[in-house]
């Protein structure tokens, strides 16, 4: 029998004064924070919560959804973490979809929960600063390793959001990964922006932290010259974030540099592919390498990582984390060699159990031998490291050459004026798709819809490189910095094309 809340016992009890979490107005020790999640337990159980039960929660990433999720695991509930940002309709669908019996909001973000719930009559309760509970701590609820302990909806790019049953086993396998791969102890300090709430945050920063005993500090929301701020003032070791965080540090105003990050050893990115330029830069500017990771919702944010003894590949995620395997597979179900773009497939102890009340989609992506069909493009280089070239559905078609967004991005992030870059594909009559570029330019910089097209034109095939252009002063981005593409509007962008006359190529 097992809990989630069983790496926090454990350092409760083998050393009780270490501090767990750290915030800018205090620290909480392992031993207050388990007795502190056992006490939130034992106020869900008054509120009739019981094993199995699924329990909404929105809160930003903050000690006190640490103290609810955990609160959760112990009363034997399944928890179901939502974005903050979520309208109320959007919460009504996955309180009705997931069976809640009960919601938790945190109280800045109360509202859209209070109608969500109240309209389908399930009740809520407010997380308050402290999440102070008088209650008698309760003994944790032990679980078989199978048994759900959350279930996390994934944003998808069409239909409905489809909720990813992620069991016992599969947050604690992710979390022993996770602190393998990093290799993190009691003496480290992991600091994120990210939201606790997507599985980047619980999975890879939370599981991991609790499980090598270190301390956890937070930030929300999202500042790049706070995070540098936080770094520098919890002598931060480790840092987690997505692309668009060590973009946006990277250009902050800040007054450090390399000296002060020498205690920094590891930044890890993930959620989405970091461009090479980014990292490149980011090494220079902070003297320290950011590592490259991938993983899915569906198999705890756990599948690749720069680790061990291949040395790390910018443009890579790196080599099968261990006990997991990592496959790409050619349209033909043949596995690909090395350079070969195929489908890539992961199975091990950190795949979902299945969506759901979904047993038709659940049934197209897991087969009976537990693989994992990612729906993302890769490649394997002769050392095992893998690159994802792009999702399958991202993947543009112009005129019968395949063109993949991210390598038509990975250039624009190299040209001096740009700071972002997203690369769509749009309807075209003649060539059934058309290669659109999103650019987000620096304060100052003077690049023009043709100086662009020039720089992919010098650096790409003729066939990728973007004949619409379109510059916006940001990118729609989701909860967890990664650039949302399918919220860009491909008719809008349709009347940006640079020069019609050069698409016949």
């Amino acid at each position: 029998m097992a809990s989630v809340l069983d790496p926090v016992l454990a350092h409760a009890d083998a050393a009780p004064e270490r501090i767990a979490l750290r915030t800018q107005d205090g620290q909480r020790s392992y031993r207050r924070l388990r007795d502190d999640a056992l006490r939130y337990g034992a106020l869900l159980r008054g509120r009739g919560v019981t094993t199995g039960d699924r329990v909404l929660l929105l809160a930003p990433s903050v000690p006190e959804f640490v103290l609810a999720y955990l609160g959760i695991q112990a009363v034997g509930a399944v928890v179901v973490p939502v974005n903050t940002m979520s309208t109320a309709a959007e919460l009504s669908y996955t309180l009705g979809d997931s069976r809640a019996v009960l919601a938790i909001a945190w109280h800045g973000a109360s509202a859209s929960v209070a109608e969500a719930a109240e309209g389908l009559g399930v009740p809520w309760l407010p997380l308050e600063p402290g999440a102070a509970v008088e209650e008698d701590p309760i003994d944790p609820v032990d679980r078989a390793d199978g048994d759900i302990a959350a279930v996390l909806y994934t944003s998808g790019t069409t239909g409905r959001p489809k909720g990813a049953q992620l069991t016992v086993s599969n947050l604690l396998s992710a979390g022993r990964i996770s602190c393998t791969l990093s290799g993190s102890g009691p003496e480290d300090r992991v600091g994120t922006g990210l939201p606790l709430f997507h599985i980047f945050g619980q999975a890879s920063v939370m599981m991991s932290a609790f499980t090598a005993g270190s301390s956890l500090s937070l930030l929300s929301p999202f500042d790049p010259a706070a995070m540098l701020d936080l770094v520098v003032r919890d002598r931060l070791t480790v840092v987690c974030g997505v692309p668009t965080m060590w973009n946006a540090m990277l250009h902050a105003e800040s007054p450090y540099g390399p000296a002060d990050f020498e205690g920094l050893r590891l930044a890890v990115s993930g959620g989405a592919s970091l461009p090479g330029e980014v990292a490149r830069d980011f090494g220079q500017r902070f003297g320290c390498t950011i590592r490259e990771g991938y993983g899915l919702t569906e198999t705890t944010a756990m599948a690749t990582f720069s680790w061990g003894d291949v040395p790390a590949r910018i443009g890579y995620s790196g080599t099968a984390a261990p006990d997991i395997e990592v496959e790409v597979y050619g349209p033909d179900g043949a596995p690909c060699g090395p350079g070969e773009v195929g489908e890539v497939f992961v199975r091990g102890p950190v795949v979902m159990a299945g969506y759901w009340q979904r047993p038709a989609d659940t049934a197209a992506v897991l087969d009976e031998q537990g693989w994992f069909r990612t729906g993302d493009l890769g490649e394997f280089d002769e050392q095992g490291r893998l690159r994802i070239v792009d999702r399958v559905k991202d993947l543009v078609i112009r005129g019968g050459y395949n063109v993949y967004p991210s390598e038509v991005e990975e250039v624009l992030y190299e040209h001096p004026d740009v700071v972002e870059a997203a690369v769509v594909g749009v309807p075209d009559r003649h060539y059934g798709e058309e290669i659109a570029a999103v650019v987000v330019l620096r304060d100052g910089g003077g690049a023009d819809a043709e100086d662009v097209v020039r720089w992919c034109r010098e650096r790409l095939s003729a066939y990728k490189a973007p004949r619409i252009v379109r510059f916006v002063d940001a990118l729609p981005k989701g909860a967890s910095g990664k650039i949302l593409k399918r919220a860009i509007d491909r008719d809008e962008l349709s009347r940006f094309v640079v020069r019609r006359s050069e698409s016949a190529v």
